[in-house]
């Protein structure tokens, strides 16, 4: 395991950014309609790329493994919103902690959440680097990514928080026959086979 090194991968500074609260104001007023395919990151209004089939079918397998371990109090969200600081993502899945009407009136926050899932094939850089890095800023404390080109599940732990360049300390990549430990909380549930998501 090594600490993750990336590059930012965001728009050029002298764009117009936006905050979280502008942003759902937006939507209120209904300049973003609800279900438009964007996401806040980091200030931006980025267009969220389409799904082939692979992508599709290994995030429905990940969902029903995560299901098959997750303890009570805890759900798995999928392409849903997690409002950060400023931004305001929609991780294929992300697993949160509280009571089935906990996020009526809300979107989950940083301190909601044990892990977020990113299935990557065509977003595979985005995921590496600004997701990562906006994840890692958040204090994120796991952070998946499966990854569809290499074959592989990344796990990076040990975010950063709110450093000069947020990362994450650690990355374990596991590849076909290995499986993947679920820790919320500091808990290992259980663990999931690389090759039952992988398609």
């Amino acid at each position: 395991m090594s600490p993750v090194s990336t590059t930012a991968a965001s728009p050029a500074p002298g764009f117009y950014r936006l905050s979280v609260d502008q942003y759902h104001r937006m939507i209120d007023a209904g300049i973003i309609e609800e279900g438009e395919r964007i996401e806040l990151l980091e200030g931006y209004l980025v267009p969220k790329m389409g799904q082939k089939p692979p992508h599709a079918s290994s995030l429905q397998r990940m969902k029903n493994r995560l299901e098959d371990l997750l303890p009570p109090r805890w759900d798995d969200r999928i392409q849903l919103p997690v409002t950060l600081a400023d931004s305001e993502p929609e991780p294929d899945i992300a697993v949160v902690q509280g009571d089935e009407g906990a996020f009526d009136s809300r979107h989950p926050g940083p301190a909601d959440i044990g892990l977020l899932v990113e299935v990557a094939d065509t977003t595979l850089d985005t995921d590496r680097e600004w997701k990562l890095r906006l994840y890692a800023k958040a204090g994120i404390a796991e952070y998946w990514i499966v990854n569809l080109v290499d074959r592989q599940v990344e796990v990076y732990t040990q975010p950063s928080g709110p450093a000069a360049t947020p990362s994450y300390g650690q990355r374990q990549v596991y590849t076909s026959g290995a499986s993947v430990p679920l820790t919320l909380a500091g808990t290992v549930l259980g663990h999931i086979v690389v090759d039952d998501v992988l398609c």
